[in-house]
């Protein structure tokens, strides 16, 4: 009889981020009261599941999230290093259309290879970490299941690279909206699929509902 896994990928909720800057690996960037009722329906959504651990990023809005989950599992999360954020040169400035860093000529160096974009960790950096990751979480969690708490960009390299695709994306339709689970299931180690679920949907914006914004 096979042997059963699941590692499942949690995107962090909303984060409170008034002055809409693009904080990637900046700390005291934490879950606003609507990223606190996301992280909530995740931990729901995984509550009859038999987790037996809980990480996360060291980022303040990846902690946040695991906490309710931790929590109903009567678990202290441990932290990985390897599931953080991309590093980013445009950390800490506006990036939006119009009026943020990116319509200025100082930054256009940062944008003209898609293999190594703007934040400066090559896609494959990130594929392998997460791949790692990943792997370690299987094998310490064979025949039950493990919740790895990360961020958009992580998430969905793991996925591109583990279904075999290739890394160069559009950031806009990346399919891993906030509090999102992204779940790999394994039989005797390999991968038989990926699921993909959107527990907090009913808190999106009408906009994003099905997008990976």
């Amino acid at each position: 009889m096979s042997e059963h896994t699941t590692v499942h990928l949690l995107r962090h909720g909303e984060v409170y981020n008034p002055d809409k800057i693009l904080y990637g690996r900046l700390p005291d960037f934490h879950l606003s009261e609507l990223g606190q009722q996301m992280a909530e329906l995740a931990a729901d959504a995984l509550a009859d599941r038999d987790i037996t651990e809980v990480v996360t990023s060291p980022l303040d809005r990846a902690q946040e999230t695991a906490a309710p989950i931790a929590a109903r599992f009567g678990y202290t999360p441990t932290i990985d290093e390897r599931i953080i954020e991309a590093g980013n040169v445009f950390e800490g400035q506006r990036v939006s259309v119009g009026d943020g860093v990116l319509k200025q000529p100082r930054a256009w160096r940062h944008l003209y290879n898609p293999f190594r974009p703007s934040w400066g960790e090559p896609y494959v950096d990130v594929a392998a970490r997460m791949r790692a990751a990943v792997t370690d979480a299987r094998r310490r969690n064979t025949g039950h299941e493990a919740v790895l708490v990360s961020h958009q960009l992580p998430v969905w390299i793991a996925r591109l690279d583990a279904e075999g695709r290739n890394f160069t994306h559009d950031p806009r339709r990346r399919q891993c909206n906030l509090a999102s689970l992204t779940s790999f299931n394994f039989d005797d180690g390999q991968l038989i699929s990926i699921v993909y679920t959107e527990p907090a949907s009913s808190l999106y914006p009408q906009s994003t509902r099905g997008v990976g914004a």
